[in-house]
């Protein structure tokens, strides 16, 4: 599976897409129970739903808490997260191949996340791989944050690329309408996190389960 073309621009969701960021996400949640005197949740329960943000996250390692009690503990979470964001969290197995490959190929790329940018922004400084991004949307950049399209086109701007000529990849269905709807092609992450969805019914232009396989689908090679 492979685009007719290579891209001008490519954007990449962040969380489950260039990073495998679940593993110090997680010990977030963890040292939370331990604060609160709760069970250990399953890592691989919580995991699951990574792409889904903190709320979800605080969901599925304290069942049973509501609403209330979610939003109550989700600025603890994100704190102690934020002290301990590169521990364990790397760039996918071959991702590092991919964006030299756009850069040898001039194609310009960028990162467009619904994390918050006091979040995006240090983890990306601490693992040093962003500076040649020509765009870092993040999800308080704007009144409106993925599904909605306006990320994507505002990333498209940045770029100074019409969005029939970008490319939009990610990990959840939410990254597949985005892209979609601002006009670009899409391509599922299938090695990503999925909150636990099919990603060959999202819709996209092409699923890749390998980030290796990126290049020749962005007819890069």
């Amino acid at each position: 599976m492979r685009l007719a073309q290579a891209p001008r621009a490519v954007f990449f969701d962040l969380d489950g897409t260039l990073v495998d960021s679940a593993p110090d996400l997680i010990a977030a949640v963890k040292a939370l129970c331990v604060e609160l005197g709760a069970p250990l949740p399953d890592a691989d329960i919580v995991r699951g739903v990574v792409s889904a943000g903190g709320r979800a996250m605080l969901r599925k390692g304290l069942p049973g808490a509501d609403d209330a009690m979610i939003d109550q503990w989700l600025p603890r979470f994100l704190d102690l997260y934020s002290v301990a964001m590169t521990v364990h969290t790397k760039l996918y197995d071959g991702i590092a191949e991919v964006l030299e490959r756009l850069a040898a190929r001039d194609v310009a790329w960028g990162i467009v996340t619904n994390k918050p940018g006091w979040l995006a922004r240090p983890m990306l400084e601490q693992m040093g791989f962003h500076r040649s991004a020509v765009a870092l949307v993040t999800g308080d950049c704007l009144p409106v944050r993925k599904p909605d399209p306006a990320p994507v086109r505002f990333a498209c701007e940045k770029a100074g690329v019409d969005p029939a000529h970008a490319v939009m990849i990610g990990d959840d269905l939410r990254d597949v309408v985005s892209g979609r709807d601002a006009g670009t092609r899409t391509i599922a992450a299938g090695w990503g996190y999925l909150d636990g969805g099919d990603p060959h019914a999202w819709g996209a232009d092409l699923v890749i389960d390998d980030p290796r396989a990126l290049i020749a689908a962005l007819a890069l090679d």
